[in-house]
């Protein structure tokens, strides 16, 4: 079975069976790119944590210039695949409205994430395996205590996507099946998890969301491979492939910013991969420029050294793609000193800014934050729940979750949902105010 561009570009939008009309210079791609970048969940990011606290030093990256720059990136290769592919793509398509989903994917690609990153999606996991120890899931099936044992940013992105912003419940942002498909990394559910040699971990659906991932798989024509699993969507690899070479050669500089790395090794790595294609703006500047000012020279060559490797390496390995028998990512495929460069940076900022002291602080902050949120409020719907009559702490409590707020015929695992997706959508910032007001502890 083979999958094919025209179904898989779908411009049919969720919640909205007719095809949108493309504007003048905009098509219904563009128009997906817009409703995420002008969506409140988008705009969060921007307080929320990538790798270093985010009020420490105004020139690391914060999710949303992370979720920009991916973009960028995204929006490259999707272009250039699109330009090798454009006898194979429906005529409807343009280069550019390939370059535009994968870059609409990128965006959101981070979307989900909770406040302080993946320092709090395992917080939130770690308050729900405390929980299922004191018997409070008992109720619930073993797929919905597995969405919430293994709680992901993945899953609750596709959930905003299609659920919570702009129309409540009634199809999200509404969005294309070509841009949902372009996210969706991993087409499974956390049913799944132990079955999927290829799932690392993750998960991109909860059960609230099952019947819509179904019907994305299915007007996408994504080849099934078991029960709730699907392959993924080829322009899923230029996603993630993009987020990879964002990961690997700016995080260093968040590193090189924080004084964790030394100029010096992430030059080195450069210059391997370049093997001498220096921008003679960088000779220019070689003795007088700053480190910041010298790697931004390096990083622009490099990265489009990188984009061109995995375009063609996409071309090359597109049968197997829409196959869907691509072993690994498309990272893995790539000429040897390409993936050496990514690999290595991936690893040098696993292995030194990871660990580092402020990365530390960090994660044991995001704890003690996350416990407190999610045990006033988890601990008010459960008591809602299960109609045991609210404290008057609790029915305050309640009330801070506005519209949020569980209904009497809402079942505790939607009470849970809802309650995620409020403390989800914090900021940093946010989430640490909200906890010392719960629990009474002075501001500041």
């Amino acid at each position: 079975m083979t999958m094919k561009w025209e179904s898989l570009l779908s411009r049919e939008r969720l919640g909205k069976l007719a095809i949108t009309e493309a504007e003048l210079a905009r098509s219904p791609f563009h128009k997906d790119h817009d409703r995420i970048v002008f969506s409140g969940a988008f705009r969060r990011l921007g307080k929320k944590t990538q790798v270093h606290p985010v009020d420490e030093n105004d020139h690391v990256h914060t999710r949303l210039t992370h979720s920009l720059e991916v973009g960028c990136v995204g929006r490259s290769l999707g272009t250039r695949v699109g330009e090798y592919l454009s006898e194979a793509t429906p005529e409807w398509v343009q280069p550019d409205d390939i370059g535009v989903i994968v870059q609409a994917a990128c965006l959101a690609h981070d979307i989900g994430n909770p406040p302080f990153g993946h320092s709090g999606e395992d917080a939130i996991r770690h308050w729900f395996h405390e929980a299922d120890e004191k018997g409070m899931l008992t109720e619930l099936s073993e797929a919905e205590k597995n969405d919430l044992l293994n709680f992901e940013g993945n899953a609750q992105g596709l959930r905003i996507l299609t659920q919570l912003e702009y129309h409540l419940f009634d199809g999200g942002m509404r969005l294309t099946y070509a841009t949902l498909g372009a996210y969706l990394k991993y087409p499974w559910t956390s049913l799944c998890l132990e079955n999927n040699p290829a799932n690392k971990g993750k998960y991109g659906c909860n059960q609230s969301e099952l019947e819509i991932m179904k019907a994305i798989a299915d007007k996408l024509g994504l080849i099934q491979l078991s029960d709730d699993t699907w392959c993924r969507h080829p322009l899923v690899y230029l996603m993630e492939a993009a987020d990879d070479i964002c990961y690997a050669l700016l995080d260093l500089e968040d590193g090189l910013e924080m004084n964790i790395l030394p100029y010096d090794e992430i030059e080195q790595l450069m210059f391997d991969l370049l093997q001498g294609d220096i921008p003679e703006t960088y000779r220019k500047i070689n003795d007088t420029g700053t480190g910041r000012r010298k790697l931004s020279m390096l990083r622009g060559k490099a990265i489009d050294h990188l984009v061109s490797a995995t375009a063609k390496t996409f071309i090359e390995k597109q049968d197997d793609i829409l196959n869907g028998r691509l072993q690994g990512d498309l990272v893995d495929h790539l000429p040897e000193r390409a993936k050496t460069c990514v690999l290595a940076a991936k690893n040098m900022a696993k292995e030194r800014i990871f660990n580092s002291r402020n990365k530390t602080l960090l994660e044991v902050g995001a704890y003690s934050v996350l416990e407190e949120l999610m045990s006033a409020f988890c601990g008010a719907v459960h008591q809602f729940n299960q109609g045991q009559g609210l404290s008057y702490k609790n029915k305050r409590i309640i009330d801070l979750m506005e519209y949020r707020a569980p209904q009497e015929d809402w079942s505790l695992y939607q009470c849970y949902m809802r309650v995620i997706d409020f403390i989800a959508g914090m900021t940093d910032r946010y989430a640490i105010t909200m906890a010392q007001q719960i629990s009474g502890r002075p501001l500041g």
